[in-house]
């Protein structure tokens, strides 16, 4: 028997591998399916199954695109309906894989189709759960996605889910192994662990939704408290993974077209492209073309795209680092962004070369940033997530959280030159370029973030009622 994670950490997204006498199944695969297949080769065993643990809304899987390259059985979990072929497993039923079986445990509650897949081992016992987004480590899915399609309210998926944790997972032996869909960073829940792979037991005692004592209201109340809104691509990414999409192969080509400045230029005003740079940070405040995004491929890029451009339809032109076009493209079409039109050819240094007006950002190091906020009190923008800034911030700044900033555009000064920082500088450079491109440039970038804030001691208040929060 052969268990591997296959952890995507911008994405904070397990898949698995599983392999016995020859045949493999893969569990929740990311878009680009190679290294399964290639895996599988070197192995020489055959890709029997794709389980699906359900209709995905934080990435587009790559279920369709293995089962044509392999002839692998997709299947989901009671009450999916896709637009193509797969297999709709009933709750209870088994899937033999060499001398393993796999039993689809139906655990609805984050969405209604949810379904965990526990493995048995040769001799027939429990071994491991893969879980998705029904339990996590330190968490469990969030109950609010699948509303909509569930004609539910988000109480009573919570209650559905109490139901399938107490009646399918937690009478489970305690060593059985946990292998959850996401780890901590993910949207799809809101406290989860770092480790990405724990015992049932271990998560009895560690995880709060899954107190023994936990009355069903708790569970509701807890589990449905302090949710923030969903990520507007979410539901395009759920229809997505329902109906099907473009292959990965269609996508890279479509966007392995390098653009001279001219043409680049030409096709972004054509089109109505976005331009997305990619770059590190310190490379875009120095110059950039005026109105393009910043979202640093060396960061959580894809989810951070998502939530700012939030149309998997927009087309895209990238301003990217040499050699980093194609795993720009795809790391863009594992969360849908499949409409990439072309790249900048030789980046930035070709466009300044041509003679194009380009803009910068003004950043300033923590220990000016204090001379300032000694000599006079300034509009300071915090950018962090609420817990964050909950936790500490600059005395009397305002917070205007990066995933809802263009709901905060009409807060900043018009005229007077106001600060922005994050935690460490990645997203306070995503949160100018927002603003630049929408006609705010009256802003400087605290460079470092609150941690060179911290670092020069620059005063700080360690504690914000929440309901003072937008």
């Amino acid at each position: 028997m052969q268990i591997e994670q296959i952890y995507t950490g911008c994405l904070a997204q397990g898949a698995y591998y599983i392999e016995s006498k020859g045949e493999v199944a893969i569990i929740d695969p990311l878009r680009e399916v190679k290294p399964y297949i290639e895996k599988a080769n070197e192995n020489n065993a055959k890709i029997k199954y794709i389980f699906e643990t359900h209709f995905h809304a934080d990435f587009v899987s790559g279920h369709l695109t293995l089962a044509k390259e392999t002839g692998a059985e997709i299947i989901y979990g009671p009450l999916a309906n896709p637009s193509f072929n797969a297999t709709i497993a009933k709750d209870g039923q088994e899937f033999k894989l060499g001398d393993l079986t796999i039993i689809a445990l139906h655990t609805p509650g984050h969405t209604m189709e949810s379904t965990t897949y526990l493995l048995r081992d040769t001799s027939g016992k429990d071994h491991a759960i893969f879980s998705g987004d029904t339990l996590f480590l330190g968490d469990v899915g969030r109950p609010d996605l699948a509303q909509k399609a569930a004609n539910m309210t988000q109480e009573e998926l919570a209650a559905t889910l109490y139901d399938s944790l107490r009646n399918k997972i937690m009478p489970l032996a305690d060593d059985v192994i946990v292998y959850p869909a996401h780890g901590a960073g993910s949207a799809c829940g809101k406290n989860m662990m770092k480790e990405t792979v724990d015992t049932l037991g271990n998560q009895k005692k560690m995880n709060y939704a899954l107190r023994a004592d936990m009355s069903k209201d708790e569970f509701v109340k807890e589990v449905t408290e302090g949710l923030l809104p969903p990520p507007l691509y979410f539901p395009l990414n759920v229809k997505m993974n329902k109906e099907g999409y473009a292959d990965i192969d269609e996508v890279l080509e479509r966007g392995i077209n390098p653009l001279s400045p001219e043409d680049f230029e030409a096709l972004a005003n054509e089109t109505g492209a976005v331009v997305l740079d990619v770059r590190h940070q310190n490379e875009y405040i120095k110059g950039h073309i005026p109105r393009s995004i910043f979202i640093g491929i060396k960061g959580d890029f894809a989810p951070w795209v998502g939530a700012l451009i939030a149309d998997v339809q927009q087309p895209i032109l990238l301003v990217t680092p040499e050699g980093k076009e194609e795993e720009a493209i795809t790391r863009l079409s594992r969360v849908g962004f499949d409409n990439t039109l072309g790249y900048l050819n030789g980046g930035f240094e070709a466009w300044k070369n041509a003679s194009k007006d380009y803009d910068t950002v003004t950043s300033i190091p923590a220990s000016e940033f204090k001379s300032i906020l000694n000599k006079e009190e300034v509009p300071v923008f915090d950018v962090r997530k609420d817990g964050e800034f909950i936790a500490e911030h600059i005395d009397k700044a305002t917070h205007t959280p990066l995933s809802f900033i263009n709901e905060y555009l009409a807060d900043f000064p018009d005229e007077k030159t106001f600060y922005v920082h994050c935690a460490g500088g990645y997203r306070s450079v995503i949160a100018a370029s927002i603003l630049k491109s929408r006609g705010i440039h009256n802003l400087i970038d605290v460079a470092g973030g609150f941690a060179a804030i911290k670092e020069v001691g620059i005063k700080t208040t360690d504690y914000v009622c929440p309901t003072t929060l937008k």
